[in-house]
């Protein structure tokens, strides 16, 4: 293990760069708190920004049934980290990092498949 600080939740893997992130959970001064998701990587921006979405089940009573619903969320991607499209993360809430930003990403579980562009 790296010499990254503690951050109050187990992770398998503490990252292995070094960042000077102030955002940052293991390398910067963000402290974690609140709730905690697992989900996948849809969208990442330059500015650090990540979108994450994740499936859950809601029941209908009219119909009796249950149908799938997705939640879509703006997270933080530290440098050290660095989440591609379609990663299965791990990410936890935190205090607001600007106006639409309240989760960090604070592990990355398993790598997506990178698909490779083939321009015309």
């Amino acid at each position: 293990m790296s010499s990254s600080k503690n951050i109050g939740i187990k992770v398998n893997s503490s990252p292995e760069q070094k960042c000077n992130d102030k955002k940052c959970p293991f390398h910067g001064s963000i402290k974690l708190r609140g709730r905690t998701f697992v989900g996948e990587v849809k969208k990442k921006d330059l500015g650090r920004t990540a979108t994450v979405e994740w499936s859950r089940v809601a029941y209908l009573p009219k119909y009796e049934r249950n149908e799938v619903r997705k939640t879509k969320i703006h997270v933080h991607n530290p440098q050290c980290i660095n989440a591609q499209i379609d990663d299965k993360v791990k990410i936890v809430e935190t205090r607001p990092l600007s106006k639409t930003k309240h989760f960090v990403i604070v592990e990355i579980i398993e790598k997506g498949e990178q698909k490779e562009v083939i321009a015309k």
